[in-house]
């Protein structure tokens, strides 16, 4: 990738940003010392009631009260988190503070609360104003958020790395999120030995979501195809860039050895501990080259969910993990987008399919098959018809999806309705 000959008037610079990042087993056990060099004094622990069930959090909360910094847990951060769920914790958050750092523990869901809770402890004004536009106001925070350091418990959502919080608004049935830099976390800290208990369902769909994060980065649209941005306009997912494609071969590559054998032999610590160094480096690539097609169609497929419970998850209420989400439509997706870059689809292909025996197919259906045949070996539904849509609810997914043109300008083709629809359609019965 090259400025080189680049037309006037088109982009020539690219952004990189990415957390403090600590890396291992044991990593969680220095969260107390590391809150210290930050001079924070009082500190809220946002957590979920199944991550506050391991003893995890509440063990994080007295290493920080060691290094004499006061620390609070807050334990009821929802799966999915909704506009709803995320203003209850704000208010629980106001009501109990002023706070001046955080610590999710978590997967992306908890991540994602406390990104909202910082934002608004810090910020004035209402949830909505800031969730991307056309969905909420789209509003840029104006002050600095307190220090948070983002402790992932599940490998898949790259939350810890990104600028994104991502939330289901209710009211309008749709996925949407909130998008600054002032919202990626300070620290980032992974400890593989928080994730060898995480279910092999939640495990598959969270490893989907490394897949896609690192894929649809591989794929985005090139940094340099865009027109020349002014400095104010610069947005953290830029489009594919030569540090982002770094990291997002890296993720590939080691999704190709580890993915299948943390699913099926969740024991495994050495391919647990490859499935959080891939979420890592996918979230250090996607959090700066961006997602497209799969992640927009996502967000109304889970938004829009009638009575689909998947039995990895805790819980009553219908819901279609984000993970999962993405996945149902990314082989269509990525048949679509194949012409735009047929060597980039294909080198994805080589790369996630590892050692593994070549599928039988060429061209476009070289990645789509490679998909297909891992989710159909890791138990994830065999298409949008299996999480009870149908051909009638179509129209109202591309909707949906055509909601999300933060994510669609990342696309490496222009995609309209039409083409949402097809690939939505192809994708209701997947094999």
């Amino acid at each position: 990738m090259t400025t080189t000959g680049t037309p006037p008037g088109t982009e020539t610079v690219f952004t990189y940003g990415a957390p403090q990042l600590k890396f291992g087993a044991g990593a969680s056990d220095e969260i107390g010392f590391d809150l210290s060099t930050y001079g924070v004094r009082r500190v809220l622990v946002v957590t979920d009631p199944g991550v506050a069930a391991t003893g995890h959090p509440q063990r994080i909360v007295e290493q920080i009260e060691g290094f004499g910094i006061e620390a609070r847990l807050y334990a009821e951060a929802h799966v999915e988190p909704t506009d709803v769920s995320l203003a209850a914790a704000v208010e629980a958050a106001r009501d109990s503070g002023p706070w001046d750092g955080f610590v999710a523990v978590g997967g992306g869901s908890s991540i994602d609360t406390a990104k909202a809770v910082d934002l608004m402890c810090t910020n004035p004004g209402e949830l909505l104003d800031y969730v991307n536009a056309p969905v909420g106001g789209g509003r840029d925070p104006e002050n600095a958020l307190a220090p948070l350091v983002a402790v992932p418990t599940t490998t898949g959502t790259g939350s810890e790395s990104t600028t994104v919080c991502v939330l289901d608004v209710l009211e309008q049935h749709v996925k949407s999120g909130i998008s600054h830099p002032r919202l990626r976390p300070t620290l980032a800290v992974v400890d593989p030995l928080l994730t060898v208990t995480q279910p092999a369902g939640v495990t598959a769909a969270c490893g989907m979501d490394i897949l896609c994060h690192a894929l649809e980065s591989w794929t985005a649209r090139p940094y340099g195809s865009y027109p020349r941005k002014s400095p104010e306009q610069r947005v953290p997912y830029c489009g594919a860039n030569p540090i982002a494609d770094m990291w997002s071969e890296k993720a590939m590559r080691l999704l190709a050895t580890s993915f299948r054998t943390a699913v099926h032999h969740g024991d495994d610590v050495v391919a647990r501990e490859q499935m959080a160094l891939a979420a890592t480096f996918a979230g250090m690539g996607f959090g700066n080259a961006g997602v497209h097609v799969p992640h927009a169609n996502a967000y109304p497929i889970a938004g829009q969910v009638r009575d689909f419970r998947p039995d990895a998850y805790p819980g009553e209420e219908p819901m279609v993990p984000h993970g999962m989400a993405v996945a149902l439509t990314a082989p269509e997706a990525f048949r679509f987008t194949f012409e735009a870059s047929p060597e980039r689809h294909l080198r994805a292909a080589e790369l996630l399919a590892g050692d593994r025996q070549q599928p039988g197919s060429s061209g476009a259906d070289v990645l789509p098959q490679v998909l297909l045949d891992l989710m159909r070996d890791i138990g994830i539904p065999c298409g949008l018809g299996a999480v009870g849509y149908h051909e009638g609810d179509v129209d109202a997914l591309v909707e949906g999806s055509l909601k999300q043109q933060r994510l669609l300008a990342t696309a490496p083709r222009e995609v309209t309705g039409e083409d949402l629809a097809g690939i939505l359609r192809r994708s209701l019965t997947l094999w």
